[in-house]
Parts: structure tokens; C-alpha cells; sequence
């Protein structure tokens, strides 16, 4: 939706809006049984009227519907016969991700991917430029990795849970992320996680995998090595430190308070490294201080003797 409100969007999915759906979509009860493409260009034309809309009610990951999906990212742009700026995925299946990814890297189309877990408190975004970052199979899931079929992971009327706040944090991480691609300002994230258990918001990058599965990947990583080879190599500049203070007209000179000696009575002994490396401080060794010894002369008294002196006391 907020990507609407700026005039963006062709929309892919072939699932029907359900009443489940009303807690974290912003579909409405009125529109149960439409398909969610439809439904979508009708509530977000009224919010945008001036945006030229393109749906697609089918389901992309079949072999039919495959070639037609590409066709649109490769000549659906704002230009007819140009290709569109950006692929957001916002699926809730490794399949559709991986259909995403197969044809991105086919067409070197970059394309921000996005998810929640199943249990609601955790999300991402990944941005995936083919050839320069880690695409969707370069570092699949053990669920992809193992060739498992998601389907036999669904238990039957459990539904995974979904909480509305969730999604929108994670979808205006997204749209954040997508701003600052197109249109060139701050930083944006290779990858983003957020655990709403608490609050933390891991980031970083991945390189593309040399020996990933996709051989698209492996074509685009090296063409992306040929481009960074052709441009121009640029020397590095060392800058020399400005001195502020040349002169010292006033003799003032930096003392310190330790001597060498007490510097080197406080040191413990330096191990013996490899060459390259050194310690940031040595531990000093302790120094026990020497106990007096205490002599008790031996007065010849017995046990006895002693303990009836005691008794007098």
C-alpha cells in the first residue's frame, strides 16, 4: 500500500482473499472469495487513481505461466519494452521464492526478497543484485537444500500465526530499502532481520556462492567479475598527517608519571609468538610477600601441665 500511494505496481498471485486474511492485509470482508489481485487494484485505485495498473491472476511457478512472468519483468517497465526497476517478493513459499530467483538471474533483474517466520515475531528483507550478491540459492534453506516439499510440512486446519504489527514493521523496512534504490539516498541493506522479541535488527551481506546451483548465478558472477576488471583502478592517496604545532615556543614538553623501571616491574614476561604477532599487555607476575618467621621456644611443660594452668587462670 505505501508503495501504491507512490505509483508503483504490477501484481502477481493467484491465491482468493479469505476472512482469515483481514487481520494483517489490507483487504476488506466484503471482498472474501475475489482474487487477491483484483481486490488489491480495486482498493488501491481509489487511493491512487493516476497509476497505471497491471495484475496477473495465475500462479508464476508453473512452466506456462513462467515465460509469461518473465516476459513482464523483462518488458513491463514504465517504457513498454523496457524492464521493470525492481522485483519485490512478498510471498509465503520457498517455491515462488525460487521461481523469483530462477528468472531474476536469468535476466540479471535485481530484486528485493522478503518473508516472516511462522511464528510471527521475526522477519527480513534481502536485496539480491545477480552476480554481486548472494542470490536465493546460494545459500538455500535446509527446506530447499533438502528437497523437502513444503507441502507435507503443513499440518492440516493449523494455520501458521501471523501478527499484523509484524508484517507492517517488515513491510516498511521494505519499501524503505526500496525507496532508497530507486531513488539513490542512504544506504541501502543487502539484508535486514528483525526479531520483535527483541528489537534487534541484524544486518549484513553475502557474497554469491562460486559453486551455486543456479547456473544463471555462476554466468552473472562472472560476468559482474569481467565489469569490476574493466574499470578504471584508482590509486590510493596517503594523506600526511598536518603537524598544528611546529614550533614550541613555550618548552612545553609530555613527561610521564611512570618510569621505565615501574613500567617494567609492572609487566609480566613476553611469550614467545610467531613473528607478525604481538600482545596488547603482558600480565606482571605476582610478587608473594616474604612471611617473618615466628620461633617458640620449647618450654619443656606436657599437655597436662598447660592445661592446668589454664584452669587456674
Amino acid at each position: 500500500m505505501a508503495l501504491k500511494r507512490m505509483g508503483i505496481l504490477l501484481l502477481f498471485d493467484y491465491d482468493k482473499v479469505e476472512l482469515a486474511n483481514m487481520n494483517r492485509l489490507f483487504f476488506q470482508p466484503h471482498q472474501a472469495g475475489l482474487s487477491k489481485v483484483q481486490a488489491a487494484e480495486h482498493t488501491l485505485r481509489n487511493i491512487n487513481p493516476d497509476v497505471l495498473f497491471e495484475v496477473h491472476n495465475y500462479n508464476i511457478t508453473t512452466v506456462e505461466n513462467f515465460e509469461h512472468f518473465m516476459n513482464r519483468i523483462s518488458n513491463g517497465g514504465l517504457e513498454e519494452g523496457k524492464p521493470v526497476d525492481l522485483v519485490l517478493s512478498c510471498v509465503d513459499n520457498f517455491e515462488a521464492r525460487m521461481t523469483i530467483n530462477t528468472a531474476c538471474n536469468e535476466l540479471g533483474q535485481t530484486w528485493m526478497e522478503s518473508g516472516v517466520s511462522e511464528n510471527a515475531v521475526s522477519g527480513h528483507i534481502q536485496l539480491i543484485i545477480p552476480g554481486e550478491s548472494a542470490c536465493f540459492a546460494c545459500a538455500p534453506p535446509l527446506v530447499v537444500a533438502a528437497n523437502i516439499d513444503e507441502k507435507t510440512l503443513k499440518r492440516e486446519g493449523v494455520c501458521a500465526a501471523s501478527l499484523p504489527t509484524t508484517m507492517g514493521v517488515v513491510a516498511g523496512i521494505l519499501v524503505q530499502n526500496v525507496l532508497k534504490f530507486l531513488l539513490n539516498f542512504g544506504t541501502v541493506s543487502f539484508y535486514l532481520g528483525y526479531n520483535a522479541m527483541q528489537d534487534f535488527f541484524p544486518t549484513m551481506s553475502m557474497k554469491p556462492n562460486p559453486q551455486c546451483d543456479d547456473r544463471n548465478c555462476r554466468k552473472q558472477q562472472e560476468e559482474y567479475k569481467k565489469k569490476v576488471a574493466a574499470l578504471p583502478t584508482q590509486e590510493v592517496v596517503q594523506e600526511e598527517e598536518e603537524i598544528i604545532h611546529d614550533d614550541n615556543e613555550w618548552g612545553i614538553e609530555l613527561v610521564s608519571e611512570v618510569s621505565e623501571e615501574e613500567l617494567k616491574n609492572s609487566s609480566g614476561p613476553i611469550p614467545d609468538l610467531p613473528e607478525g604477532i604481538t600482545v596488547a599487555y603482558t600480565v606482571p607476575q605476582k610478587q608473594e610477600d616474604p612471611v617473618p618467621e615466628v620461633t617458640v621456644e620449647d618450654s619443656g611443660e606436657s599437655l597436662e601441665d598447660l592445661m592446668a594452668k589454664m584452669k587456674n587462670m
